[in-house]
């Protein structure tokens, strides 16, 4: 008895890269590179990629009838877009079809022996012969493709196309954890799908009818489900308000608190120097966007005052607008934060070009003029040449491993200092009837010395300018 073998099958893809006026090869095969991670992220095996220089991508196929012709031999097409409408053959003409082929085949003799439904699915135009073996079931290119140019790739390639837009949305979608996260990847992928719906082969016009107390010549099915996605849309934006204003209000309340952001490029190492610095035990995975939800926990050991330490969604080239859009109530933590930590994988030799990305991404939201640190993480893995080349070109930087409890807490001290500079000293007398006062100062403030009067108890405090002058003007009040 023959076991049959149910483990599943790894799809297959081929990446497709397009060099552009001013790209270097470098550049384009880095860009494939990190296509790569995101297709292996997905769950798919890449066995082969190619690229083409081309003035713009705007042709019917992207790519040039040569190299279309290369890439369907991966896929098994015909490397041809062909028309769009075919006339549909009559059932004689099929069979006589059919016929001719099996009398070829009965020619050959008993060494080509198919079965007459393997022919079938290979069709008139293709011989077993000329399939190869190891085929790719989706071509996915660097860039973004309209639905026409997909539909024209998948008609040439016979095979699924996917542009890079459109897995980072699958991504998303498929590691988004909370209601927050789940909504924000919802809303952007309706609003990609829904421009690249496609009419079914039999969808006629349904809906009202024309005519004697009609309402006009009625909707396609294509209207109607991009009219329903429109629908979907606006809900899921009016869900997502609701939870928005509750994140805005939690974000007040921190508005006096020392908040630390770490922001930078996916898998630089944020969550593992987040769960370093707060002893939190955030999700950690050497994927691509591994964390899409906002945390926020507390500097450990505890300070006082607190500082808190949030972890923000990863960056990456090419992001698409509609997920920077969806989620930038998630990236509102980094512009409401009082200091930026820049976080770079500097073993990673594209870390320069993915910082330039987190500083873009940042500006575009409004975050671009908060302080920051730059943190070069994983300094355990470079050589000491490399180390003391980075150190001169990044004095001010520091360099660290997120593992490495010793650099971790001389981050941690770091930070303090840093918050400490933008303290000022000063003494304020707090009345006893206002032992609420008293709690916020605790809570808030650095408390250096107290000493119990006869009217109050007078305090020595380190805290923010705006915080002292806030205090002193509750005093003045109760006074």
């Amino acid at each position: 008895m023959t076991l049959i073998d149910q483990t599943p099958k790894t799809p297959k893809a081929v990446l497709v890269g397009i060099k552009l006026s001013g790209q270097t090869d470098a550049e384009v095969q880095g860009s494939l590179d990190e296509l790569e991670r995101l297709v292996t992220t997905l769950g798919y095996e890449v066995i082969g990629r190619l690229w083409q220089k081309r003035g713009s991508t705007k042709s019917a196929a992207v790519l040039g009838d040569g190299k279309l012709k290369e890439l369907a031999k991966w896929t098994g097409g015909s490397g041809e877009i062909g028309p769009f409408f075919e006339k549909k053959k009559s059932k004689a003409a099929l069979r006589w079809e059919k016929e001719e082929r099996e009398a070829e085949l009965a020619e050959q003799g008993d060494e080509n022996d198919l079965a007459i439904e393997e022919i079938e699915e290979l069709g008139p135009d293709q011989s077993p012969e000329s399939v190869p073996a190891d085929l790719a079931e989706h071509v996915v290119f660097d860039c973004e493709l309209s639905p026409s140019q997909l539909r024209n790739v998948e008609r040439a390639t016979n095979a699924k196309a996917l542009d890079r837009t459109g897995v980072i949305i699958e991504i998303f979608s498929r590691h988004a954890k909370s209601r927050a996260a789940r909504l924000q990847v919802e809303i952007a992928r309706l609003t990609y799908l829904s421009p690249r719906l496609r009419e079914t082969s039999g969808s006629d016009d349904r809906g009202s009818a024309g005519g004697m107390g009609g309402k006009g010549a009625g909707e396609t099915s294509l209207e109607l489900d991009r009219r329903t996605i429109r629908d979907r849309i606006k809900a899921l934006k009016d869900e997502f308000a609701s939870i928005d204003q509750e994140q805005d209000i939690r974000r007040t309340r921190r508005s006096q608190e020392h908040i630390v952001a770490l922001v930078g490029y996916t898998n630089a190492g944020k969550s593992s120097l987040m769960r370093a610095l707060t002893g939190s035990e955030v999700y950690v995975a050497d994927k691509l966007f591994a964390t899409l939800d906002t945390t926020v926990r507390i500097l450990q050991p505890e300070t006082q005052p607190k500082i808190l330490v949030s972890d923000t969604v990863g960056f990456i080239k090419k992001l698409p607008h509609d997920l920077i859009a969806s989620f930038r109530s998630t990236l509102d933590e980094a512009k409401n934060a009082s200091l930026l930590l820049f976080i770079v994988d500097c073993a990673d030799p594209a870390f320069r070009e993915q910082l330039k990305v987190t500083e873009e991404v940042l500006a575009e939201v409004g975050a671009g003029d908060i302080p920051r640190f730059l943190i070069l993480n994983k300094v355990d893995r470079l050589g000491d040449d490399q180390k003391l080349f980075l150190s001169r070109e990044y004095p001010d930087g520091v360099f660290l491993s997120a593992l490495n409890r010793e650099h971790v807490l001389q981050l941690r001290d770091r930070l303090i200092s840093y918050f400490d500079s933008l303290m000022k000293e000063e003494t304020v007398l707090v009345p006893y009837a206002s032992q609420g006062i008293l709690g916020d100062i605790r809570e808030k403030a650095k408390v250096l010395s107290e000493e119990y009067t006869d009217t109050g108890v007078s305090l020595k405090l380190l805290a923010p300018p705006d915080f002292i002058k806030k205090i002193q003007a509750k005093i003045r009040d109760i006074w």
